[in-house]
Order: structure tokens, then sequence, then C-alpha cells
């Protein structure tokens, strides 16, 4: 048995942000929503054990970097996004209301899936969010799919419009199934507009990251299939944004998909019903100490882009829209029983 006191960590990336511009708008943005997928976290684990939601939920606490890295380095509402069971705050990034999915977790009639997906299955056609899967690796070839419709309807059917890029975020754990290296294969065929973005937060469920597969970095992978693949530190949001942005920019002109492993960790266990006994306490303090939240505010604060007045009112703004949400979600109606089998098949 491994000595439970200590660990090994793998050695992060070092991507040189300082000289890559951001304005004093772009630093807030980037704030602003991973406050707010930090406190909506906060609050359904709140509304959690207070009754008010049921069944599993898993929580994104520590991964916010990579979620507002990526998906605000692209066209949200335009660009599709393809989540996993751990999928509020990617749909938060994405542009759909804070309401709407504290609705969808308290299983009410005006969440963004009409109650039916609850904590695992949040969608919006809307917002171009395909959707949570809550099986490991369920939505690699559904993200697939997209960003294969994408270069089909602009090169095929001549829609010059059609440029979007897919971002499909997985984990550590859906790397070793089979959709991952059928799905990877075909897209660099295909030369797909599409980011497939592992966060490894080093544990699939109780399972380590480095005792489930031969090849602990996962990004190398993307070697095979003869594509980019990319190594950052998911708690920097500076530098996933880099990266994304460089992904983005090569999908688009139409040079085919890339490969990016974000180095992150969940601050919380793997669901609220995880007591979170696996992992050692020296290892969790060694990453609660590099909070993704706290480094950008350092950066934003150094970079004279803003300052300490400016994050505390962002932080009250945030409080008071989460807080909000509860209140909607608490007073909206519950699915109608007549419309039971409602939305099973396509109008």
């Amino acid at each position: 048995m491994n000595d439970p006191n200590t660990f090994t960590e793998r050695s992060l990336p070092v991507i040189d942000t300082s000289s890559f511009h951001i304005t004093r708008e772009e630093g807030l943005m980037l704030y602003e929503d991973m406050v707010l997928g930090r406190l909506f976290e906060d609050k359904c684990a709140e509304m959690y054990y207070r009754g008010k939601m049921f069944g599993f939920v898993h929580l994104y606490n520590g991964q916010e970097a990579v979620s507002t890295g990526i998906i605000q380095a692209m066209r949200p509402g335009e660009d599709y996004v393809c989540s996993t069971y751990r999928d509020h705050v990617h749909a938060l990034s994405a542009g759909v209301p804070a309401r709407e999915v504290m609705a969808e977790l308290f299983g009410k009639e005006t969440g963004c899936s009409k109650g039916r997906g609850g904590s695992m299955h949040m969608f919006s056609g809307t917002h171009r969010l395909l959707g949570g899967y809550a099986f490991v690796a369920e939505g690699i070839p559904v993200a697939t799919g997209a960003a294969f419709q994408s270069k089909y309807r602009r090169e095929t059917m001549g829609d010059e419009s059609s440029d979007q890029v897919t971002a499909c975020f997985f984990g550590d754990g859906a790397s070793n199934n089979g959709q991952f290296f059928e799905c990877l294969n075909m897209a660099a065929l295909w030369k797909l507009p599409i980011l497939y973005v592992v966060e490894n937060n080093k544990w699939a469920i109780g399972m380590a990251h480095d005792r489930a597969t031969s090849q602990p970095e996962i990004y190398k992978k993307a070697s095979v299939f003869g594509m980019v693949g990319v190594e950052v530190d998911g708690m920097d949001v500076l530098a996933v944004r880099k990266v994304a942005q460089e992904a983005v920019a090569r999908a688009r002109a139409g040079e085919g998909p890339t490969l990016i492993e974000a180095l992150t960790y969940r601050f919380r266990g793997h669901s609220l019903a995880d007591p979170d006994e696996l992992r050692s306490a020296p290892e969790k303090e060694f990453w609660l100490s590099r909070d993704p939240i706290k480094k950008l505010a350092g950066q934003l604060i150094e970079r004279n882009l803003a300052s300490e007045e400016d994050l505390k009112g962002i932080d009250q703004k945030i409080q008071n829209l989460v807080n909000e949400s509860v209140k909607f979600a608490e007073e909206s109606p519950e699915p109608d029983p007549s419309e039971l089998y409602r939305y099973i098949f396509a109008d």
C-alpha cells in the first residue's frame, strides 16, 4: 500500500503568459465566468445537503480555468460544447442562464432540459450545448459528429457560414475507452474542427490515473493520429486560453483537431455522495494552494487590469445572481405529469 501521507506529482507544464495580451474587459470577463462557476457549485452543495436536489451531483470546484479558458476562447452560443456528467459549469460558460441550470438541478419545468435531465444531462440547443453525458466517454462520438456536420455543411453543401468549432470535454478515465481512439482517428483523417479537451484531475472516481493507463501523459497519444497534442496547466486560465485560441484558429482554418490535456484538480469528492477518503491530505493541500481563481485575481492586479475592489464587486454581483437562481428554481413549477412521455422522440 502507498503511504497516504506521501504522493508524487507530475511536473506541471510552464507556458509563459507574461507577454500574452488581454484587455481589462477580457480579464474581468474571465474572472466573472470562473467565479460564477465556483459560487454556483458551492450553492449546489448547500442545496443538495438541504435536500433540494436528488441523485448524483458532481461538482466542478477547482477546474474552472479549463471551462472558462476553453469556451471563452471560442464563440459561445455559436460554437458547440459537449460535456460530461460534471457539466454545470460548462453550461454556464456556454451561456446557459444560471437560473435555468439551477432549475434543472431542482428538476423543474423551467430548467434547460425541462426538468428531465437533472445534474448529469444539461442541454441547450439555443446555446449549442450538446449535452452532459452520464456514461464515461459517451459525449466523444456526439462531439465528433457535430464537428463532422460543420465541415460537411461548409465543404459539401457550400455553406460558408458553417465554420463552427466543437469543444469536447472529458476526463482522464475516458481516454482509456474505445470511443476516444476511434473518434480521434476519424477526426484526424477528416481534419475535423474539434478540440478534444482532457480534464485530467488525476482521479477517475476512485481510480488513480497513473494506475489505469500505460501512458499517463495523455496529450502524447495525439502523435499516433498525426494531430497536435498540447499539455497545459489547467489551473492557469491564461495558459489555457492561449492554448485554446491557437487550437481554435487551427480548427477554423481547416487544419484539423487538437488534443489538449489540462492538468487540473477537483477540490471536492467525485460527487456529493463521495466522502473523498481515497485522496491524501498532502495531495489535496498541494492543489488547493493553486486555486485558479486566486491565481487569476493576482495576475489581473499585477497587470493593473483590476483592483481588489473591482474583484470584490464581481464576487458580490455573482453571489446575488446565484441566490436569485435558487429563488427562481424554488418558485418554478414541477413538470406536468401529463407530459411524462414528451421529448422522448423528436417532434
